[in-house]
């Protein structure tokens, strides 16, 4: 039987208007936008609505208000009795999923995805990083690239997105060495605009407080399964799935192995909730088995339920 999974974006799917059109049209979504500014004590949803695009890039904010878009999808999926059977988000995404599935409440997702925002943006501050996308090399030769450049500084995988897209992580020095390296090597990478070196063990001053503040939040168990990024397996139990967040901060995100899984398991639809396409486009990349459909509004909606 066909399987539906939500999908749920990370960093890099922010704009400035999102949630807006959503907001305007389906009044729960509204008033979740409305609650996230009451939870946070400032107002996200003008910083969502006017930017500037600068303030909403900045770690803190991003991931807050990325959250809280996804949220306001889901409140229009569940509204509508929307089945689905598996989650998985991208990073940041993967608390949007923990939160799609009932692993935890609206008010303590937010209040977590905004501590992290903090906690990377300050580690970024103290450790300085920097990323890159390379591309069309495997994860053999992505390791053989960092390995090269270990005495420079430390770089390490970061997201295995799909077949030919790997993203590098590591010390600024390190992640320049291996841009420079590829160049040599006639290999494309692409330096990433980002303000720390997520996903790498540069990210460690951040774990313990993130640590402390997952602790600190009740985990559901949950009915439909989290495919989890570091392990790239669907997780239920709400112990592990907290456990899953606190090494996600300096594990790589093993999107591409979390999709292949998920067509393991019987998946062939899609829907990527929230802000963006990029979830759609690693999906083409990595099988065309998989129809993935983007929806941020009630006539995208429309439009999936045909």
């Amino acid at each position: 039987m066909s399987k539906t999974i939500l999908l749920f974006p990370g960093q890099g799917a922010q704009y400035v208007g999102m949630g807006q059109t959503l907001a305007s049209t389906f009044e729960p979504a509204k008033k979740l936008m409305m609650q996230a500014d009451e939870i946070l004590g400032f107002s996200l949803s003008k910083l969502m609505a006017e930017g500037p695009e600068d303030v909403l890039k900045s770690t803190d904010n991003t991931q807050p208000a990325l959250f809280t878009v996804s949220a306001m999808v889901m409140e229009l999926l569940k509204s509508e009795g929307f089945a689905f059977d598996y989650v998985a988000g991208h990073s940041l995404g993967e608390y949007s999923a923990i939160y799609a599935a009932g692993g935890f409440s609206f008010e303590d997702g937010l209040r977590l995805v905004r501590t992290r925002g903090e906690l990377m943006a300050s580690a970024g501050s103290k450790n300085p990083g920097a990323m890159a996308a390379i591309m069309g090399q495997d994860e053999a030769k992505i390791l053989e690239l960092c390995e090269a450049v270990k005495d420079v500084g430390t770089v390490v995988p970061a997201n295995i997105n799909c077949p030919g897209q790997i993203v590098v992580s590591g010390a600024v020095a390190g992640v320049n060495k291996l841009v420079e390296n590829c160049a040599a090597a006639g290999i494309k990478a692409i330096p990433l605009a980002v303000s720390g070196a997520f996903h790498s063990p540069l990210m460690q001053f951040a774990q313990a407080g993130l640590a402390e503040a997952i602790a600190k939040t009740k985990f559901n168990d949950v009915e439909k399964p989290v495919i989890a990024n570091v392990i790239a397996e669907p997780v239920t139990k709400g112990s592990e799935i907290a456990d899953l967040l606190v090494r996600q901060l300096v594990s790589p995100v093993r999107w591409n192995d979390c999709m292949n899984k998920a067509m393991s398991l019987g998946v062939t639809q899609g829907v990527e909730v929230g802000s963006g396409k990029v979830l759609m486009g690693l999906m083409r990349k990595i099988s065309r088995d998989v129809k993935v459909t983007p929806v941020e509004t009630i006539e995208a909606f429309q439009a999936l339920k045909g």
